[in-house]
């Protein structure tokens, strides 16, 4: 017996009553538990001068301690003379899902006397990482899942200034946006009243607006309105004022993370204290696979044309699955 459809304008009623159920919604439930087995990868860059807080926000975050400096035993904090840039994994599992998340830290930036051109080595960095990504797409016997060490975020620290942007602060994220997803934040913001700390952040809007840097998330990118919507509320708050903490203390019975001052306690999680809950629900809960679909399809897109386009990558390089060597050392390793 053949069923063939010739209307294609059949409403889902229509299609049910003909034929019955066809559990096409079953594919969902597929998806969800290939991901769960295989679990997902993460990579968040934090920049900012050394004092801001860097390491206690990501602990914060992800409510485990994952930052580098929590990690390393006897560590010692010290101004780095260059910016060196730091790598930590970790797998998370939550609820049966397991995600690969890497930390990578940026000692160094921002704290010299002479700050010409700290942000190369970052360029560098998320550059390497997108060329390594390329050569194995381009291998011919490819692995089935390539691994993921491209920077689907950059949390952009900004003083608590209450003033505005500084020169460092607009040259860089003028040089990275087009490269990276960069989500600013303004850290440590208890150290400002909450009109200074409005003032403040109007400021940097409008300073951003100025020197036409992009920030996430992009509106150029906002596919159908119910994204617009929301992504528009989310640009009316960037920069999100936070202060981190992994300090829990009982407030009316009951236990928060917070900082205790002598007036009291700013609790991290209540948005009437900061706005770190708004940043957990862009980066975690509602914008995660996003910021790794811009990644993918956009930035690293934008590069993968411009890398095919020149002059020094030709298609008979890729005829071997290995790339040329240099002192025995196969480059599609590194």
């Amino acid at each position: 017996y053949d069923h063939t459809v010739t209307n294609a304008s059949l409403t889902n009623c229509e299609w049910a009553d003909l034929f019955g159920y066809v559990g096409i919604e079953a594919v969902l439930d597929q998806m969800r538990m290939k991901t769960m087995k295989a679990g997902f990868e993460f990579n968040i860059m934090v920049v900012g001068q050394s004092g801001l807080g860097k390491s206690t926000l990501v602990n914060t975050l992800f409510k485990s301690k994952i930052s580098r400096k929590s990690c390393t035993p006897n560590y010692e904090e010290k101004i780095c003379k260059t910016v060196k840039l730091h790598a930590v994994s970790h797998v998370i599992e939550e609820k049966g899902v397991k995600m690969k998340l890497t930390v990578v830290d940026t000692p160094g930036f921002g704290d010299q006397i002479n700050n010409e051109n700290c942000w190369e080595p970052i360029v560098k960095y998320i550059n390497e990482q997108y060329e390594k990504f390329l050569r194995e797409e381009l291998n011919v016997n490819r692995k089935r899942r390539i691994p993921d060490s491209r920077v689907h975020c950059c949390i952009y620290f900004l003083p608590a200034t209450g003033h505005r942007l500084r020169p460092i602060d607009v040259e860089f994220m003028k040089r990275l946006g087009k490269m990276v997803s960069i989500v600013p934040v303004i850290a440590k913001a208890d150290t400002l009243t909450v009109e200074e700390r409005q003032e403040f952040k109007e400021q940097i809007r409008k300073d951003l607006d100025a020197n036409g840097i992009c920030v996430y998330p992009q509106e150029e990118f906002d596919e159908d309105p119910d994204e617009r919507l929301l992504n528009h509320r989310i640009r009316e708050s960037i920069p999100f004022a936070v202060v981190g903490t992994d300090q829990e203390h009982q407030v009316n019975g009951n236990k928060v993370l917070g900082r205790k001052t002598k007036w009291g306690i700013i609790e991290v999680e209540n948005v009437a204290h900061c706005e770190f809950a708004n940043l957990r629900d862009l980066l975690i809960r509602s914008h995660l696979q996003d910021l790794k679909d811009v990644t993918h399809n956009i930035l690293y897109e934008n590069y993968r044309v411009r890398r095919l386009n020149e002059s020094n990558i030709t298609f008979s390089e890729l005829e071997l699955s290995s790339w040329p060597t240099e002192n025995g050392t196969d480059k599609s390793q590194l």
